[in-house]
C-alpha cells in the first residue's frame, strides 16, 4: 500500500520560519537568507545547465592542464604557450576559456579536443589556436558531427581607464569645458597623481630653442626642433602639418621632468665664426633637438639642428646651410637652411620649411591651437640683408643706412636669431617651450 502526505508548507521547529512552501503553482524551497545545497556526490536532474560555467578565479592556469565540463578557466601565457585539453564530450558539455592578462597574441594557446573529436565540424582531432590579444572563448559539445561548437567569441582588451588628475607648468588653463592644458616656459615638473587606460592620452607640443646668429655676414639661426600630437581625444583644435596622430600614454602617479630648452646666443664679439645652437627641450620620450646656429667664414656653413642654420659669406666664398631634422626623427622636426649668396646670406630653416637663399627669409614654422588659439612657432631667422624671420625668428639685419641689429627670436616660440650684417650685430635664438594637453573630466 502506498502512503500519502499531504501538506502545503514545511516548517522548522525551532523558528516555524518555511522550508518549502506552496503559493499557487509555484513550489519555493529554502527561506530567505538561507543556501539550498545538494549534498556531496548527489546528482540531479531536469534542472539543466544556463549557459554558464563556474570560473576558476582561484586556480589561474600557467601549464597545460585537462578541462571540466561546467568549469571556466582563465590562463595565462606570459610565461609561455601551452595546451587546454578538452573533457571527452557529451552532449550539452561546456567548457569556457579566458585570455587572463592579454598575452595571447604574444603566446597563443592550443585547444585539442578528446581523442578524434571534432571542434566546429573541422577533421577530427585538429587542435585550434587562440593567439588575440583578450580572446575568450566558451566550447558547447552538441554530437559528433560538429563536436565542440564555438557559441561565443569575444577579443577584449581594453584596459580600465580614469580621466588624468595632474599638476605643473608655468600656467594651466581649462579648454573646450574637458581638457586642460600645461605650458611650461622654463624647465619643471608635470606630476600625474592619478590616470590610466585610454583617457590617459595626451597631446603635446615640444619645441627646443632656437640657433643664434654671428655679427658681421652670418646666416640666419635654424627654428627649434618641433615635435607636436594631436591624437583626436584632447579635443577639437588645428595643429601643425607635421602633426603626429600618436600621443602618449601616461599612466599615475608618475612625475615626469620637463626641460624647456634656451636660444642660442649671439657671437658679437672676435672670433667671428660660429653662434650657439639652442638647447633642447624634453617631455618624457620626447625630445627636440635645438636650431643650428647661423655662421659666417670659417665654417661659413649653417650649423645642422632641429633645423639647420643658414649659411653665412666670407671674403670670396658663400656657405651653404645646416641640415634639418638632426637628429633625425619622424615626423621629421624640422627643415635645412639656406644658402648664402653674396651679398646675402642664407635664412635659417623652420619647422615646415627650408630657409631662404634669395630671398633670405627664414623658413616657416608650425602653426598650432593646443593652448587655445594659433600660435607659429620654430620659424627660421632672416639672413643679410633684411631677410624676414618667421614664426618667432627674427629679421636680418640691415646693411645699408641706416644699419640695424640682426632680431632675437621671440621667447617661447623656439625662433631663430636674425643675422647680423657687415660690422652689425646678430641676434639670439627664442627660448623653447612645453605644451601638454589632456582630457581632464
Amino acid at each position: 500500500m502506498t502512503s500519502t502526505i499531504k501538506v502545503d508548507n514545511i516548517q522548522k521547529v525551532s523558528d516555524g520560519s518555511n522550508i518549502i512552501k506552496k503559493c499557487g503553482s509555484t513550489i519555493t524551497i529554502g527561506s530567505c537568507g538561507q543556501t539550498v545545497a545538494i549534498a556531496s556526490g548527489a546528482t540531479t536532474s531536469g534542472m539543466g545547465r544556463t549557459g554558464t560555467v563556474d570560473w576558476q578565479t582561484g586556480s589561474i592556469k600557467t601549464a597545460t592542464f585537462t578541462a571540466e565540463s561546467g568549469k571556466g578557466y582563465f590562463c595565462n601565457t606570459a610565461g609561455g604557450t601551452f595546451e587546454v585539453d578538452l573533457p571527452a564530450g557529451s552532449a550539452g558539455a561546456i567548457v569556457s576559456i579566458q585570455d587572463y592578462n592579454n598575452t595571447f597574441d604574444s603566446n597563443k594557446l592550443t585547444v585539442d579536443p578528446n581523442g578524434s573529436e571534432k571542434i566546429n565540424g573541422g577533421t577530427a582531432g585538429d587542435t585550434i589556436d587562440l593567439d588575440t590579444e583578450g580572446q575568450g572563448v566558451t566550447f558547447v559539445y552538441i554530437d559528433a558531427t560538429v563536436g565542440w561548437r564555438s557559441v561565443q567569441d569575444n577579443q577584449f582588451a581594453t584596459a580600465g581607464a580614469s580621466f588624468i588628475s595632474a599638476t605643473g607648468g608655468n600656467s594651466v588653463c581649462t579648454v573646450d569645458t574637458n581638457f586642460k592644458v600645461h605650458t611650461f616656459t622654463s624647465p619643471g615638473n608635470f606630476v600625474v597623481a592619478s590616470g590610466g587606460g585610454p583617457t590617459a592620452i595626451v597631446d603635446y607640443l615640444v619645441v627646443a630653442g632656437g640657433g643664434g646668429s654671428v655679427r658681421d655676414r652670418g646666416g640666419g639661426g635654424g627654428g627649434g626642433g618641433y615635435r607636436e600630437a594631436k591624437t583626436g581625444n584632447n579635443g577639437s583644435y588645428t595643429a601643425s602639418p607635421i602633426a603626429n596622430p600618436t600621443g602618449l600614454q601616461i599612466t599615475g602617479p608618475v612625475t615626469i621632468p620637463i626641460v624647456v630648452g634656451s636660444g642660442g646666443a649671439a657671437n658679437n664679439s672676435p672670433p667671428l665664426t660660429t653662434a650657439s645652437p639652442g638647447s633642447v627641450s624634453t617631455f618624457s620620450t620626447i625630445t627636440s633637438a635645438g636650431g643650428g646656429s647661423g655662421n659666417r667664414c670659417g665654417p661659413q656653413n649653417g650649423a645642422a639642428g632641429g633645423s639647420g642654420g643658414g649659411g653665412g659669406y666670407g671674403s670670396s666664398t658663400n656657405g651653404n646651410g645646416g641640415a634639418g631634422n638632426t637628429p633625425p626623427v619622424s615626423p621629421p622636426q624640422g627643415n635645412p637652411g639656406g644658402n648664402a649668396s653674396y651679398p646675402k646670406t642664407g635664412g635659417g630653416g623652420g619647422a615646415t620649411g627650408a630657409g631662404g637663399s634669395a630671398p633670405k627669409v627664414g623658413g616657416p614654422g608650425g602653426t598650432s591651437s593646443i593652448t587655445g588659439s594659433p600660435v607659429g612657432r620654430a620659424g627660421g631667422g632672416g639672413g643679410i640683408a633684411s631677410g624676414s624671420g618667421a614664426d618667432g625668428g627674427g629679421n636680418g639685419s640691415a646693411d645699408c643706412s641706416p644699419t640695424t641689429a640682426g632680431v632675437s627670436g621671440t621667447a617661447n616660440t623656439g625662433g631663430g636669431a636674425g643675422g647680423g650684417g657687415s660690422n652689425v650685430n646678430a641676434g639670439a635664438g627664442g627660448s623653447g617651450i612645453v605644451v601638454i594637453r589632456y582630457k581632464f573630466q
